[in-house]
């Protein structure tokens, strides 16, 4: 190396330590010039980049919960989809409407108003629905209600079913239930809570159902079919023909009534 560039580099370095004093002295200035406000303010940036990493901190654990729950959410969603199917598939021989039986003994002063709900006992062995025979306080069973299926309406011949429904005859069904129910109660019922109106008809009814033909059995009169569902017109006289057909129904009469039975198929 000759002289003339051993000059040239000591004149850069002498160039660089000089641009570097300059920058020191400027930066000495300017944190000279706001003593007080430069402290705070990194304080305050400090703080907002430590909430920052905490929320970050937050996200990082919830997305960890998330993707720990998916197995699980994956599981529920499948027995989920499998009670939806066995529902659907119980749904399709439950009657559109479910009757609610009401017994009412006094219908002018109310004093007397049994309301009780049924309880359906889906079973598919023969893809029959029946109330459960709960026992009541004196024994009593409840009205047998065995609704029918597709299948059992399909059986029936074309000229005697009609133009009849699955959901018709099980509401026909619960409506006979209602009737028999309102008689066992009229029965059973003490004399003292029996008004003048019905106690004629719960003395005649006690006498019909001491006949050997109706003894013990749940019972109603073709003078009790006042709807809501089935009536004494075309169809509700169908409606008897087909329920007669499968084995739901009997018929007997005693003295001047046509007394319809209730039948366990």
């Amino acid at each position: 190396m000759d002289v003339k560039e051993a000059g040239a580099s000591l004149d850069a370095l002498i160039s660089s330590f000089n641009t570097r004093i300059a920058e020191l002295q400027q930066l000495v200035i300017a944190r000279n010039m706001y003593p007080a406000s430069s402290i705070s303010d990194l304080s305050a940036i400090d703080a907002v980049l430590k909430g920052m990493e905490l929320q970050v901190q937050n996200i990082k654990n919830r997305l960890r919960d998330e993707t720990r729950a998916i197995p699980k959410t994956k599981k529920l969603i499948e027995a989920a989809l499998q009670q939806q199917k066995k529902l659907e598939s119980i749904s399709a021989f439950v009657p559109s409407c479910m009757p609610e039986r009401i017994t009412n003994f006094n219908q002018d002063d109310n004093k007397w108003v049994q309301r009780e709900e049924y309880k359906q006992d889906l079973g598919f062995e023969s893809l029959k629905l029946e109330v459960p025979a709960a026992k009541e306080k004196k024994g009593r069973a409840s009205p047998p209600t065995w609704y029918i299926t597709c299948d059992e309406l399909n059986s029936v011949p074309s000229y005697m079913k009609q133009r009849l429904t699955v959901d018709k005859v099980n509401a026909a069904i619960g409506d006979m239930a209602t009737y028999a129910e309102a008689n066992a109660q009229l029965i059973s019922a003490p004399r003292k809570k029996l008004t003048e109106n019905n106690l004629d008809k719960a003395l005649e009814l006690r006498e019909i159902a001491t006949t050997d033909a109706v003894k013990g059995k749940h019972f109603f009169l073709e003078s009790d079919i006042k709807g809501p569902s089935l009536k004494l017109d075309n169809t509700g006289r169908a409606l008897l023909t087909v329920l007669r057909h499968l084995g739901r129904i009997t018929e007997t009469r005693v003295g001047h009534h046509r007394v319809i039975i209730l039948l366990r198929p």
